[in-house]
């Protein structure tokens, strides 16, 4: 899964990358969580916009957000079949773009290494995602997306079983499609995703709490003194 990631690319880093019209500034962040604002890059009207959305989808037909499980992540396999995400599938796919994420690496109930995983290069790159806009009866509005995950491959594999479906440049376009709404097929994505230039390293653990930010999280943990 991925339950936390970061985008510390500047703005002009993310659009140069991803390619969208809008000019949006946005701060660097460390440690973004789940209900927080995330960018995303979405296909309106045939060309590609910036949006700040909420972590965690929403589907359409949820009657109150607040009693509906966040669904930070989507798994690829059958998303096209599972009603909480069948529909973005096909109509509302995504570009997220984070500079890398967090995983846990340990069992449960014992102590558990948070490490960093990101480009060799350092530089960012997007996730697939979904989004939806969820409209309730008194005309309140929210945004959101999920991340795609996969089985975990290459260097993620040491640390955890799942991991973000990153996407290559290469497969924006095909991501997003076009206006036919055909949903693409995941398996030539999921096996072009460029993997082999991410590297991971243990990270202190105040990245555990979602209250702490700033570039010290990333970081390699204090020795332990005997």
């Amino acid at each position: 899964m991925c339950g936390r990631f970061l985008l510390i690319a500047t703005p002009d880093e993310v659009a140069a990358l991803l390619g969208y019209l809008d000019g949006e500034w946005f701060p660097p962040r460390y440690n973004i969580a789940p209900t927080q604002p995330i960018a995303i890059v979405r296909r309106v009207n045939g060309a590609r916009r910036f949006a700040l959305v909420r972590w965690g989808l929403v589907p359409g037909w949820v009657e109150d957000p607040r009693r509906f499980s966040l669904l930070i992540n989507a798994r690829a396999e059958g998303i096209g079949e599972k009603p909480a995400f069948k529909g973005a599938f096909r109509h509302r796919r995504c570009l997220i773009p984070a500079s890398g994420f967090y995983e846990w690496r340990g069992s449960k109930g014992s102590a558990r290494q948070p490490h960093l995983l990101r480009r060799t290069d350092q530089a960012p790159f997007a996730f697939a995602g979904l989004w939806e806009s969820w409209l309730g009866r008194d005309g309140s509005e929210i945004d959101s997306a999920t991340i795609i995950t996969v089985a975990a491959r290459g260097e993620p594999a040491r640390i955890h079983d799942r991991m973000p479906l990153i996407l290559g440049p290469e497969s924006y376009d095909t991501w997003l499609g076009g206006d036919d709404h055909r949903p693409p097929d995941l398996h030539p994505l999921i096996e072009a995703a460029p993997i082999g230039s991410l590297e991971s390293f243990a990270v202190g653990t105040r990245v555990n709490s979602v209250d702490n930010d700033g570039p010290d999280l990333i970081e390699p943990p204090a020795p332990t003194l005997f």
